[in-house]
């Protein structure tokens, strides 16, 4: 059993949307990035009494999708890549959390377009705080990479000087604030 970080108190914290992001980059014709969001609209954290009795839910609305480009956007939610129509919502949930030196291995099912695969989340405790309004907070950031083909997402273009346009390779970064229920 591995103890909690100092100042982080078991309990069931929920994400506040607001304040909680899903980000994606994905390399584009072989030379440049592009940045994404996804929203979380739920997300659980239970604290466990210790590291390993954690757990984390949450769900991302992928019919909001948003690179900053309406037409790319659209091209993202159809059927080329995650169908939105069919599968509006994407979800992880964890199956084991573990201590990694001062920082955390959240190992979980990731489920994207219907199909479900296991990930593993590097996360990073941030802190905790009290909000303005009496609200007990505590943050974290994860990031794990993954292969889209994995799960079936294989839409791609080939470029005339070689290569794709879209890489395999999706960098996730997670940004969560949540508050701690009474």
């Amino acid at each position: 059993m591995t103890a909690l970080p100092t100042n982080l108190t078991p309990g069931t914290y929920v994400a506040d949307p607001t304040h909680t992001q899903a980000g994606f980059t994905v390399r584009h014709a072989g030379i440049s990035k592009v940045r994404g969001t996804v929203p979380v609209t739920e997300a659980t954290i239970v604290v466990g009494e210790d590291v390993e009795s954690s757990s984390v839910t949450a769900t991302l609305d992928a019919t909001a999708i948003s690179t900053g480009d309406a037409g790319r956007d659209g091209h993202l939610q159809s059927a080329d890549f995650f169908s939105t129509d069919v599968n509006p919502t994407w979800t992880f949930s964890s199956t084991s959390v573990t201590a990694d030196g001062d920082d955390f291995k959240v190992v979980g099912d990731l489920t994207i377009a219907g199909v479900t695969k296991p990930v593993t989340l590097d996360l990073e405790y941030t802190g905790s705080a009290t909000d303005p309004f009496g609200n007990p907070r505590a943050a974290f950031e994860a990031t794990t990479t993954i292969s889209r083909k994995e799960w079936g997402i294989t839409w791609n273009a080939a470029l005339e000087a070689g290569g794709v346009l879209v890489s395999d390779k999706v960098a996730i970064a997670l940004d969560v604030s949540a508050i701690k229920q009474a």
